[in-house]
């Protein structure tokens, strides 16, 4: 498949805004790769395969590659275009795949060498393109789900059924494979079953002001249907794993830590079921109990350099579960709450996330005004019969915290003045626009300590993309969390809000930008 099939067909989903029109453009090129390179007698099953999952990353808007080491300094000034399209996907992803792996001294000038030689080769629309995937920035409106939705149209099964399977793969490229390429395409979205030893992508929870409107938001009548109550901790999100005496311990974002908390580790292994899922959270406590500052605890899962690594080293995390998927051969998946709650005693006490079952919204007020008296980040309502919706918001989770917060993303950053001469201080806020790119709400400085600052003022180095001697521009990577206390209109920024006494909480390496609140949440919360 030539890489410029795919950058035209990015062009097509970018011109419309009708989600019908943008998978049906993307399930008409993946129908054409899964057909193979057109004239190229019998192509390699394994070949197109490849084909299709690199297909499938780019238009959703990524590289295969977590890292490829490219920086934004390697793009400014690329060589002149090739006249002629003959770059495939595949030689792309295999020029990325030989960036990544580059190491030590000498490793920035081959990386450069390369990148001059892969962009070289690309037609001025591929560059474009190609820039777009290593930035972050390919704005073309067309999310993961969108895709998955476009693998379902292409193979003719059931978009729930691609769901399903992408879920418990945990990846959408080799399930597009299987779908467009086995005989029997709904057999082979049913063989990807939950299987120890490979992360699944989590369920996440919807948001509530507060109590009351969790409980209505769960369809719960007052004193009528029984809830479950989490305490929300204020740690990083963790799945683990455990097959015997082997253990695996990833992130929110399926990222492998295993070697980075060999504690949590210890803990699991301990645990009285031979093979087990679980889902928690894990965090730094102090000797007087309460948790330490979310920071300390994500300086333990952080993918880049922080001047935070002494401090973690020195950290020790505790796991605290709320969920198991799977317990001694077992699948809970699809088991209700109130099922998976009794397995979760059995198989992971004394290391469980504390709740109350209870219909009584007072009675669940008072256990969450006792969480906030811990230190702990809020609670989470849940209802007692519903299923794990592995990789989506589920009706069945509810998230209330004591502020209003968002998880945006840093467009820019300002350089300071005053006391903050020499740092980068004042950032620019967006939310994920579901269409492709980012909406401003407006800027702040407020909440940041002399150690955010330093820390910012290095991280955004590293995302520069220009600088105009006062605003530093910034790939759209690195998310925020927000508290604001209200949303007002403006005219100023293009989405017509703009958030009221906004401060920083804290910087979020556990989630990615694809992760970000959307601009049709923020409208919601504006009423």
């Amino acid at each position: 498949m030539l890489l410029a099939e795919v950058a035209a067909t990015s062009d097509a989903v970018a011109a419309t805004r009708s989600r019908l029109a943008k998978r049906a453009a993307i399930a008409d090129l993946l129908r054409r790769t899964a057909a193979g390179a057109e004239g190229a007698p019998g192509p390699d099953a394994a070949d197109v395969a490849a084909d299709v999952e690199i297909v499938v990353a780019y238009l959703a808007g990524s590289l295969r590659q977590r890292r490829t080491g490219l920086g934004w300094a390697a793009l400014r000034a690329l060589p002149p275009p090739s006249a002629e399209a003959t770059l495939t996907v595949r030689a792309v992803d295999a020029a990325f795949a030989e960036m990544a792996e580059l190491e030590g001294p000498g490793s920035a000038q081959a990386r450069a060498t390369a990148a001059t030689a892969l962009f070289g080769a690309a037609t001025e629309r591929e560059q474009s393109f190609l820039r777009g995937l290593v930035a972050g920035e390919l704005r073309q409106g067309a999310l993961d789900s969108v895709v998955v939705d476009a693998v379902a149209e292409a193979a003719g099964v059931p978009a729930d059924a691609v769901r399903r399977a992408v879920m418990m793969r945990g990846a959408t490229g080799p399930v597009a494979s299987a779908a467009l390429l086995a005989d029997d395409p709904g057999a082979a979205l049913a063989s990807f079953t939950l299987e120890v030893g490979r992360p699944v992508r989590p369920m996440l929870a919807q948001s509530a002001p507060d109590i009351a409107a969790a409980f209505e938001k769960l369809g719960a009548s007052p004193g009528a249907a029984e809830l479950c109550v989490d305490v929300k901790l204020d740690g990083i999100r963790i799945q683990a794993h455990k097959h015997g005496d082997d253990v695996l311990v990833v992130t929110r974002s399926l990222d492998d830590i295993t070697e980075r908390v060999p504690e949590i580790v210890s803990v699991v292994r301990a645990l009285p079921s031979d093979r087990l899922v679980l889902d928690g959270e894990a965090l730094a406590v102090g000797a007087d109990g309460v948790p330490r500052p979310f920071q300390e605890t994500a300086a333990r899962s952080a993918t880049h350099e922080t001047a935070e690594a002494e401090l973690a080293s020195r950290l020790e995390l505790t796991p605290f579960f709320f969920d198991v998927l799977h317990s001694g051969g077992r699948d809970l998946v699809d088991a209700p709450l109130r099922e998976r709650l009794a397995v979760l005693d059995e198989v992971a006490a004394p290391h469980t996330v504390r709740r109350l079952v209870t219909s009584d919204v007072e009675a669940a007020g008072e256990f969450f005004a006792g969480a906030l008296r811990e230190g702990q980040e809020g609670v989470v309502v849940k209802t007692l019969d519903a299923p794990y919706a592995a990789g989506r918001r589920g009706a069945g989770w509810v998230k209330v915290k004591p502020r209003q917060t968002l998880d945006l993303v840093v467009l820019a950053v300002e350089r300071g003045s005053g006391r903050r001469q020499g740092w980068l201080s004042n950032i620019h806020l967006g939310a994920r626009d579901p269409e492709g790119g980012f909406v401003m709400l407006g800027k702040t400085f407020k909440g940041m300590t002399d150690e955010t600052l330093r820390w910012q003022t290095e991280r955004f180095r590293e995302l520069e993309v220009s600088d105009d001697g006062w605003v530093v521009t910034v790939r759209p990577e690195q998310v925020v969390e927000i508290a604001f206390d209200g949303l007002q209109r403006s005219t100023r920024y293009p989405g017509g809000l703009a958030l009221r006494f906004a401060r920083v909480l804290r910087y979020r390496d556990d989630k990615s930008a694809a992760e970000a609140d959307t601009i049709e949440t923020v409208r919601t919360l504006a009423g």
